[in-house]
């Protein structure tokens, strides 16, 4: 028999019929339809009480998160040692160009320059953040900062 789709059946035994509770008592599920006598859980909406109890005591455990941390993304950070190893003398340093060499991922999220190590090439820094140590160190080697 050819697979059409007025011909696709569902595997008997996969779709469990729900059971009709409140149909009267030669249902077996009359009167208080499986419920119990009377109380809180008797009635409707009044359930799942004290469900949540035993997860609160390990949730009390948990020490709570202090401080506060910014959605905006940080600023990459590169040392002078790095821009020394990846940069030739008289090139110009901008985000980009460090994407392009691989020393940083994002570079819209910008960049800054730390002076850690050394530089004794003669490079321009542009569109590059960078510390005071850092610039007094680029501008000693020969190079500028731009914006």
């Amino acid at each position: 028999m050819a697979t059409i789709l007025h011909t696709i059946k569902a595997t008997p035994g996969s779709h469990k019929r729900k059971k009709r509770v409140g149909r009267g008592n030669a249902s077996q599920k009359g009167t208080t339809a499986g419920r119990g006598m009377k109380g809180q859980k008797a009635r409707s909406g009044g359930k799942g009480g004290l469900a949540l109890k035993g997860f609160k005591r390990s949730l009390q455990k948990v020490p709570k998160i202090r401080g506060f941390n910014s959605l905006k993304p940080k600023k990459q950070t590169i040392t002078l040692s790095v821009l020394e190893r990846v940069a030739k003398d008289g090139d110009v340093v901008t985000p980009k160009y460090l994407k392009k060499m691989g020393v940083i991922d994002k570079p819209q999220f910008g960049v800054k320059v730390i002076a850690t190590g050394e530089l004794k090439k003669k490079i321009t820094l542009k569109g590059c953040f960078a510390s005071k140590m850092a610039v007094v160190a680029i501008e000693k080697a020969g190079g500028k900062l731009e914006f």
